[in-house]
Parts: structure tokens; sequence; C-alpha cells
């Protein structure tokens, strides 16, 4: 059990940093990419894309990042 509850607690406190890192950057390639400022759909929809992105990567990480750790769950 506490290997699953140290995959949560590291992956929430991971999740908004790393989404803002994502966004951020993300932003600002397609900025650069239309050479203008983005509108606020398109900003919407960078943020929603790195919300998944971020939940993805967190999850994986620190899943690894505890096996390495703790080791396997089961033994």
């Amino acid at each position: 059990m506490y290997f699953y509850t140290s995959i949560l607690v590291l992956a929430l406190l991971l999740f908004i940093p790393v989404s803002k890192i994502i966004w951020v950057m993300s932003v600002r390639r397609l900025q650069k990419r239309f050479d203008k400022p983005l509108n606020e759909e398109q900003i919407k929809g960078q943020q929603r894309r790195a919300q998944v992105i971020a939940l993805i990567v967190t999850f994986l990480f620190s899943w690894l990042f505890n096996l390495q750790l703790l080791g396997s769950p089961h033994g």
C-alpha cells in the first residue's frame, strides 16, 4: 500500500510545475511558429494539452522512481 501511495503523492506534487513548464514551452513554440501572440482559445487548448502530457509524464516518472527506490511492490 505504501508503494502506491508514494506514487500518487509524488505524481501530485510534480503535476503543477511540470504542466506549467510544458505549457510555457508549447505556447512559446507556437508563438514563434505563427510569429504573433496566441488568442485565448489557443492558449486554453495548449493548457489542456500540457495537463494531459504532464499527467502521463509525472505518473510514469513517479512509478519508475518508486520502483527503483523501494523495489517491486509484490516482493
